[in-house]
């Protein structure tokens, strides 16, 4: 017998969360529901979700917090917000915490199980492709990236990278001193091109920027409008 994908909903409204949940099921899908953060968290912390559909606005502690927190023990597992908060602002806060995708209310369901589809489809490609790896490690200045492993050593530290800071990375790795345009990075990675995509790209830009940042020999430079570039300056 099949395992069935197991989905986190947390939806608030009560009438939404129902609807959502039998057509999700419909669909195949198992379908766990909460309707605050405290209890969603509790719930997450004690079974294994492949995906989570979190709404901002919910009691206790709202999406963008409890993504945030969910992302500190599990960085890997996607995230979906559903929201009626339409500002630009709040779509950017919320791929800055770690959503995969950003659909706003009213939402059409067969649109919400389509977009669900994508996401896993897009988390599964990246697994094969780093499954499939065959430990290669990069040497980027003083640092040590070994793709299999996810893993970022400098020194006696070690950093475990998130499925698309990897993914990221060894693209960046591949083009060492050479240019990785944006609509590539965006197509091989995200598997789509849209401004909020877009963004969400430059925050992980930003992190792995961050990251290394200990070797003063080594940078990422941006050609705006046009790509990266990960440079050794010795």
């Amino acid at each position: 017998m099949e395992n069935k994908i197991k989905l986190l909903l947390v939806e608030d409204n009560v009438s939404l969360s129902a609807i959502t949940k039998d057509y999700l099921e419909l669909n195949g899908y198992k379908v766990t529901t909460s309707d605050n953060g405290r209890d969603a968290e509790k719930i997450f912390d004690s079974e294994h979700f492949d995906l989570l559909l979190l709404d901002v606005m919910i009691p206790y502690k709202d999406g963008f917090t409890l993504a945030e927190d969910i992302r500190k023990k599990d960085l890997n597992v996607p995230i979906i917000f559903l929201t009626a908060r339409v500002m630009h602002e709040d779509r950017i806060k919320g791929f800055k915490v770690g959503c995969d995708d950003y659909i706003l209310k009213p939402f059409n369901a067969e649109e919400l199980a389509l977009r669900i589809k994508s996401v896993l489809k897009r988390m599964q490609q990246g697994r094969l492709q780093f499954n499939t790896e065959i430990g290669k490690t990069y040497q980027i200045g003083g640092y040590q990236f070994n793709t299999k492993e996810r893993t970022l050593i400098f020194g006696s530290g070690k950093r475990v990278l998130t499925g698309k800071e990897a993914a990221l990375l060894k693209l960046l790795c591949e083009r060492k001193n050479g240019l990785v345009m944006r609509d590539e990075a965006l197509a091989l990675i995200w598997g789509e091109n849209n401004y909020f995509v877009g963004r969400s790209m430059d925050v992980f830009i930003t992190k792995l920027r961050k990251y290394l940042s200990e070797d003063p020999y080594v940078k990422i430079t941006n050609l705006h409008g046009t790509g990266f570039k990960l440079e050794e300056l010795k």
